[in-house]
Formats: C-alpha cells, structure tokens, sequence
C-alpha cells in the first residue's frame, strides 16, 4: 500500500486554479451555513458594513481636494467668513468620514466573526471525526506529525483565507474600480489610464516574482513538517532513543531536517527584499507620472491645487494596502494548498462505513460464530483462509499458534476494523457488517497487550470505559481488577497522571487499569489479547487471576502465545499460517501429541531452563 509522505499533505505543486475553485467552493456551505439564518444574516451585515467603508474611503480625498482648493484661496471664496467657514466644515466632514470608514470596517469585522470563527470550529470538527471514521489500515499507515500539521494548518488557513482575502484582497481590488471610475469622470482617460496602469503593473510584477518565490515557501513546509515528524517521532519513542544511545543520531537527522529548512528561509527572505525594492520603484514611478500630469494642468489653469493634491492621494491609498500583496498572495495560495490538503483528508476513504438504515446490534448472550473466513491485508498476500470458529455465549476460547498465525487478525476483524474478504462474522447471529459499528464495539470489550493510556488521570483513564461513570463505580472496577489499593497509596489517588501513553505505570499496573477500563464497560463479549505475555511471571499470575474473575460468565475469546494461560479454557484452537490445524482442550491436545503438545513440551522446557538459571545466578551471588 502506497505509503502518505507528510508532505503530502501540503504539496503546492498539486495544486492549481482548478483545485483552487473546488477548494473555494467547498468552504462555501460553511460561510452560507445552512439552517443558520442569524449567521447569514451576520454575513450579509458584514457585506454591507465592508461597502460602506469602501464608498466612505473613495469620498475621502474628494473632502481632502475640498479643503485645499478652500485654504487656498480659489476663486468666488473672496468673502472672508466663506472663506472660514468652507475649510471648517469640509474638515469636519473629511474627519467624520475617515471616523465612519474606520467604523465601518471594524463593524464589519464584529460581524463576520462568529461566521469565521463557527466555520473554523465546524471544519475542524468535521476533519476530527472522519479521521476517527477512517480504517485502521489508514491509520497504520500515517505519520502522524505530517497529519497533525495538516490540520493545523488547514483551520488556521480558513481564518487567514477570510481576513485577507474577503476583506482584503476583493475590496481593494473593488476600490481600485471606484478610483478608475472617479478620476475618468473627473479629469480625463490620461489620468485613469496611468493609475490603473500603475496598479496593473504593480499586481502583475507582485504576482510573478511571488509565483517564483513559492518554490522556496514549499521547501519551507516540506522540511519544516519532516522536522516536525522527526521530532515528533523520535520523543514518541524516548524509551527507544534511550535504549540505544542514539541520542545524538537523532540529533543529527532533526538538524539535517532544520539545515535544508534554514537554506530556504535564507533565499525567501533575499527574494522578499528584491520583491519589496520593485514594488517601491514601480508606485514611485506611478506617482512621479501622475503628479507631473497633474502640475502641468495646474499650470495651464484646468486644474486646481487640490486636483493635484487628489490625484496623488488615491495612488498612495491605492498602493497602500497593495504593500502586502505578495505576502497575501502567497499566503492566499499557500492557505489554498494546506487548505485543500486538510479537505482532502476529509475525501479519504472510510473504508468500513454503516450500511445505509444498519440497526444497532441486538441484544443476546454473546454468541461468536466464525463462518469460512478468509482475509488479507493485500489482495496477493492471504492471512486467513477458511476459519471455522465458534464461541458459545458464557464460554471462553483460546486461540493459539506461532506470530504470523493470524490471531491477532482475529480480534482486528472481530473489532470491525476490516472487513472479512469472504465468509461472515456473526454475534448472536447477526452479521458484524450489518450493524452499527459503535453498538458492535460497545458490545465487546478488549484487554491488550500493549496497553496504551492517555497523558491524563487514573481516574480518566478508567472512566474512558464508560465516560460519565460516577466515582463509587469507578472504584468498585478498580477494586475487581485489583488496582484499587495501589491507587489510593498514591500521594494523589485517582488523580495521579499517568504520563504520555502511561509511561509513569509499570507493565502490570497498566494491565490492570486497562482491566478496570473494560470492567467498567460492561461488555457482553471479551476479548484478551496477549494481555500477559510481557509480563512477569508473578505479575502475570496476578493478573490471569484479575482476568478469570471478570470474564466469569461472559463470552470471552483469549489470543494468548503462553499456553500455561490457557489450560482452563473451554476449547483451545491452535492455528497456523492462517489456518485452524487442531483444537479441543488442554488434555485431549496433549493426548493427541501434535502440534500442540509439541508448544507445550518446548514452553515447559524453556520455563526450566529459565527457572534453573535463575536459581544458577542465586546461587553465584550468595
């Protein structure tokens, strides 16, 4: 199976117009929401409040012309007091105008905010809840810093996509008509020609030295999400790091990461100041044009001081939010890519997906049948062929074999996390493919082998059972799994955190609060994964006794490797590349002398072995 780079998942290179729209138009349900009238009202407030301020702001140096012709003195203004009065309430007016603009913008942004933010929140959701729908086969396969940063990225990317390019970019370029539109009527073609020519020029080079610059921005994102994975990965496995020494090799692979990284933002940074000289050179010129066309019509008498003054003033308002045209360019298009990369998460495929109308799964005693089930992780390699397999309700079954047999396959299919490729898994004889998947895994419980706790409290971790549980049941599963008593010598009890994926617990306090957690769901059928074979002996002893307790009753299958685990289920299966080669129970196996009795009799020699070296190292430390 093809295997996602991190990268992947913000690759500009993938992207284009035509993703740029599709992306566009999929955030658009979002800002448009449906059953939501007081946000659209909230949206179309928004546009409004964003024409009001841009009308005001075209106005603006109309006022700001009206005081200068007034202060200086044009004719028919010989009366003194107009001569007072004029410049006085132009002022004002030029002063209120400046104020309703501002206003106007910042109202406009008040309204929009829960539209964006409700957005934000809605995505983000959205994007959670798929990932947790998607197959186990996707989830084996991830990186999961590469997928995180997509994330992140892809919801910071919708706040940025609104702020500028809603409220920046459209406007602007809105404004840029208006102002083409005023000096055309005003004056002359020459005048309209050479500030929209400017502008266009401006845009143009703004555009294309950005367009250059992206392949460095990329490599930005690309080392900076495979650092991100690096470092990630590495802590991920502390433990590991620390067992081999490889601290500085680790070291040396994340700074190789941040080298290629440092290299691109040295040349971004370089091509930003080239972009940023243009840019000057190209308004100056722009303004330089127009001012000495307008000082030439002031001399010849067709124009006034404050038509000078006017022409100049919307160039330089015109260019100044056009300042930042490469640096929101670029992020619009990067805000595409992470954003498009995010809503192609969501198009991933689920995979094991509810039939349209599943029921949940019937209420029943437990009843696990296996009908000719055959699966493979690929078509070209088979891992299960033809199992036939059942276990009674109240009855417990072991299976048994070599790694690589397929019985942790087993509880995989058994958990819905694939499907079987041919035959049927049945509860209480209702096909597992035709229900819900919550009511299939709320009717089974699981104690792994590699239990793995959230960075929280003991108290959270049990709870995680039945989230909502009250204290007293927690405590009373705590006490069935016998964790109990260790919890409450703890300086904080059931609130001592458990640290990342429980590390602060040994193996067997782990075991048991995994124990505790499955008690507390309540589940009809259980399911014991290798759930003692890292453990000691003693500990393990401990928890066989834990296990026999909570599965009195209940329909338990056990996948165990330790035979010595097994010896008091009802029927054992011994499995083999995928296939059933015997089965029956403990003494009937070894009465049989096959393969069974052949792990057997090798398990209890090793166990020997192991016992007499031990007492060997007793003996030659005393």
């Amino acid at each position: 199976m093809h295997r996602r780079l991190p990268s992947e998942y913000h690759r500009p290179a993938q992207i284009g117009p035509r993703h740029d729209w599709k992306t566009l138009r999929t955030l658009a349900p979002y800002l448009w929401p449906r059953d939501a009238p007081g946000l659209r009202l909230r949206v179309v407030l928004a546009l409004a409040f964003l024409a009001a301020a841009k009308g005001i702001n075209v106005v603006v140096p109309l006022l700001y012309k009206q005081a200068v012709d007034a202060l200086g003195g044009q004719p028919g203004l010989a009366e003194a007091g107009v001569a007072v009065a004029v410049p006085v309430a132009v002022l004002l007016a030029y002063g209120l105008a400046r104020v309703s603009s501002s206003a106007f913008a910042e109202l406009r942004d008040v309204a929009f905010a829960r539209v964006g933010q409700r957005a934000i929140r809605t995505v983000g959701l959205q994007v959670f809840r798929h990932l947790h729908r998607l197959a186990l086969r996707f989830h084996l396969d991830r990186q999961t810093g590469g997928v995180s940063r997509a994330i992140e990225r892809g919801t910071k990317s919708i706040e940025f996509l609104l702020n500028f390019m809603l409220f920046n970019v459209l406007p602007t370029l809105l404004e840029i008509g208006l102002v083409t539109a005023v000096l055309w009527t005003l004056y002359d073609a020459r005048f309209a020609l050479a500030t929209f020519g400017t502008i266009a020029v401006y845009i143009t080079y703004t555009l294309a030295v950005t367009e250059w610059r992206t392949k460095f921005r990329r490599t930005m994102n690309e080392t900076d999400s495979e650092a991100s994975t690096k470092a990630i990965d590495s802590l991920l496995n502390f433990e590991t790091v620390k067992y081999f020494g490889n601290e500085e090799h680790e070291a040396a692979r994340y700074d190789r990461a941040l080298e290629r990284y440092e290299g691109a933002a040295v040349k971004s940074k370089v091509t930003l100041s080239m972009l940023n000289i243009g840019q000057g050179a190209i308004i100056a010129a722009g303004l330089t044009g127009v001012m000495m066309l307008a000082a030439a019509e002031v001399a010849r008498g067709t124009m006034t001081l404050g038509d000078f003054v006017l022409v100049n003033a919307y160039l330089v308002q015109l260019a100044m939010p056009l300042n930042f045209l490469g640096f929101v360019y670029r992020e619009i298009k990067q805000s595409l890519t992470d954003m498009e990369s995010m809503f192609r998460l969501m198009a991933e495929n689920a995979e094991i997906a509810d039939s349209p109308g599943a029921p949940p799964l019937a209420a029943g005693p437990g009843e696990v049948r296996f009908q000719a089930v055959g699966f493979g992780y690929r078509p070209d390699r088979t891992i299960l062929e033809g199992i036939d397999l059942v276990v009674p309700a109240g009855r417990t079954v072991a299976i048994v074999g070599p790694s690589g047999a397929g019985k942790s396959t087993i509880a995989r299919l058994l958990f819905r996390f694939y499907d079987v490729t041919g035959g049927a898994i049945l509860i209480d004889g209702q096909d597992i493919r035709s229900v819900t998947q919550q009511s299939l895994r709320a009717a089974i419980g699981i104690v792994p082998q590699d239990t793995v706790l959230f960075n929280d409290s003991i108290r959270y971790n049990i709870a995680y059972g039945r989230p909502g549980a009250g204290q007293d049941e927690i405590e009373a599963a705590a006490r069935l799994a016998r964790i109990h008593d260790f919890v409450v010598s703890l300086p904080e009890g059931y609130d001592t955190r458990v640290g990342e994926r429980g590390l602060k617990l040994s193996g067997g306090e782990k075991q048991r609060v995994a124990i505790a957690r499955t008690i507390l769901k309540q589940p009809r059928i259980l399911l014991f994964d290798e759930a003692t074979s890292a453990l000691d002996t003693h500990t393990e002893k401990e928890i066989q006794a834990s296990l026999r307790e909570v599965s009195r009753d209940r329909t338990t299958l056990v996948i165990a490797h330790r035979l010595s685990t097994v010896v008091d289920a009802d029927e054992i299966v011994v499995m083999e590349q995928g296939q059933i080669v015997e089965r029956g129970r403990h003494a009937d196996l070894l009465a049989t002398g096959g393969r069974y009795a052949g792990m057997w009799h090798k398990q209890q020699e090793a166990a020997l072995l192991h016992e007499r070296l031990a007492t060997a190292l007793e003996g030659a430390a005393e």
